[in-house]
């Protein structure tokens, strides 16, 4: 029996549709509906798509495009910004130079009125020598005239009062004092 009942199994298998083969109808109503989705993708979907992925193409490339044009900007600006730099430089460099050469300058300009000024005081201070020296002459003319007279007084014994007398004898000794220190003075050369 068991056997028996294998058998009429098998043989109603048989008469249905084998799984793997699609039912013509099926086949016909999924090429309609495959067609007709393609059919709403191409006229609706795609083209809007198509519409968002090139705006997302412009917009990267745009960006990559406004990204090198900043950049190019950028190195513009570098270069003018390292020339200002460099300019600056030889600039500072040349006003550098001409504060030395007028530091110099002044500084020289300084020593010559130095000098100046000490060849000044230098004068003043002979001129004052001469001057003292004439005045100190003048004094130890007087006192060694009236030393001189006083002594001529004594060994002389006579009485030089008489003033334009003194002058004349003191100037004379004096002269001759002047005369004989002079001459071993020039011999002496």
């Amino acid at each position: 029996m068991i056997i028996a009942s294998a058998v009429p199994t098998v043989l109603a298998t048989e008469e249905e549709p084998l799984p793997i083969i699609p039912v013509l109808g099926e086949v016909i109503i999924g090429f309609i509906a495959f067609g007709l989705v393609c059919f709403l993708l191409m006229k609706y979907i795609f083209p809007r798509m198509e519409v968002t992925f090139r705006a997302r193409v412009d917009a990267i490339e745009g960006g990559i495009k406004r990204a090198e044009e900043a950049q190019a900007e950028a190195n513009v600006l570098l270069e003018q910004y390292r020339t200002q730099l460099a300019e600056a430089r030889t600039e500072a460099a040349a006003i550098r130079d001409e504060a030395r050469a007028e530091g110099l300058r002044i500084i020289e300009d300084l020593r010559t009125e130095a000098h100046a000024e000490s060849a000044r005081i230098v004068q003043r201070g002979e001129e004052q020598l001469r001057a003292e020296r004439e005045s100190l002459v003048a004094e130890l003319r007087r006192d060694v005239g009236r030393v001189a007279v006083e002594l001529a007084s004594r060994i002389v014994g006579e009485s030089l009062a008489d003033e334009a007398r003194r002058a004349g004898t003191v100037e004379r000794f004096l002269a001759e004092i002047e005369a004989e220190g002079a001459a071993p003075a020039t011999g002496r050369r």
